[in-house]
């Protein structure tokens, strides 16, 4: 996703989220807390947004967020059950009503052809 689009993304996800009386979390891996720092750049986030992990480690991933060993030795850190793990995680943590997950390969390095970069 492009920083324009997460932007946007957001942007939505903020009028929505403002106008009702739902609250977020967030759970990052490969962004480092990139997509909360979006999040509380914008003026009344602070009605809606909770916080968030950052678990760049699969070890975080476990102990903080509740992913189970065998999603992660099954699918690995960069899957779409993973992420999903991450985000139930994150909601149960901080006692949200959504959350926002996200794993990937970050660049330049360390990619393989089945997960590029």
């Amino acid at each position: 996703m492009s920083p324009r689009t997460l932007q946007r993304t957001l942007k939505s996800a903020h009028t929505i989220l403002t106008n009702g009386d739902r609250t977020l979390a967030t759970a990052e891996s490969c962004t480092g807390g990139m997509i909360g720092a979006a999040i509380t750049s914008m003026a009344g986030s602070s009605q809606y947004y909770r916080g968030g992990v950052i678990a760049y480690d699969n070890a975080v991933k476990r102990r903080v967020l509740g992913v189970a060993p065998r999603i992660l030795s099954k699918h690995g850190a960069v899957s779409g059950p993973t992420v999903l793990a991450m985000a139930r995680g994150a909601r149960k943590l901080l006692g949200t009503d959504c959350a926002i997950a996200v794993s990937g390969i970050a660049g330049p390095g360390g990619g393989s052809p089945a997960k590029p970069v």
